[in-house]
C-alpha cells in the first residue's frame, strides 16, 4: 500500500509547519487528490490512523477533496472529462491530445492547526 507513503511525506510537511507555527495539535488536512494520480482516496482514508499515530496530527480528520481527470482538446477549445481508460484522444471529437489538464494533483489542501491560547 503505496498510500501509507504518500501519507508519511504529508504528515512529516504539515507537522513541520505546525511546529514552525508554534501550533499544539492539528485538527484537520484537507488533500486534493487526482483520479490519475495513483493514489486511491479510500485507501488513504483507510491509512490515515495509522499514518498519523504518535504525530502531532494524531486525531486529525482527513478530508479528501476528488479531482476528476480531464484532458484540453485543442478542436473543442475547452476541457473534457476523461475516464481511466484515456486513450490520448479527445472523448467528444476524437482529437489526438495528451494534454492533461487536472486528474494528477496529490497536494494538501490546507491543515487547521491547535494554537495555544494567548495570553
Amino acid at each position: 500500500m503505496h498510500e501509507l507513503g504518500l501519507l508519511h511525506g504529508v504528515v512529516v510537511a504539515v507537522e513541520k509547519t505546525a511546529r514552525a507555527s508554534g501550533a499544539t495539535g492539528v485538527e484537520r488536512v484537507g488533500l486534493r487528490v487526482g483520479s490519475m494520480s495513483g493514489a486511491m482516496p479510500e485507501a488513504l482514508a483507510g491509512a490515515w490512523p495509522i499514518a498519523v499515530e504518535g504525530t502531532l496530527l494524531q486525531g486529525a480528520a482527513l478530508d479528501i477533496d476528488e479531482v476528476a481527470a480531464a484532458v484540453g482538446c485543442p478542436t473543442c477549445g475547452c476541457d473534457q472529462p476523461i475516464d481511466e481508460f484515456f486513450a490520448l484522444t479527445c472523448p467528444v471529437c476524437g482529437t489526438p491530445t495528451g494534454n492533461l489538464v487536472s486528474g494528477r494533483e496529490f497536494e494538501v489542501t490546507y491543515a487547521d492547526l491547535t494554537m495555544p491560547p494567548q495570553e
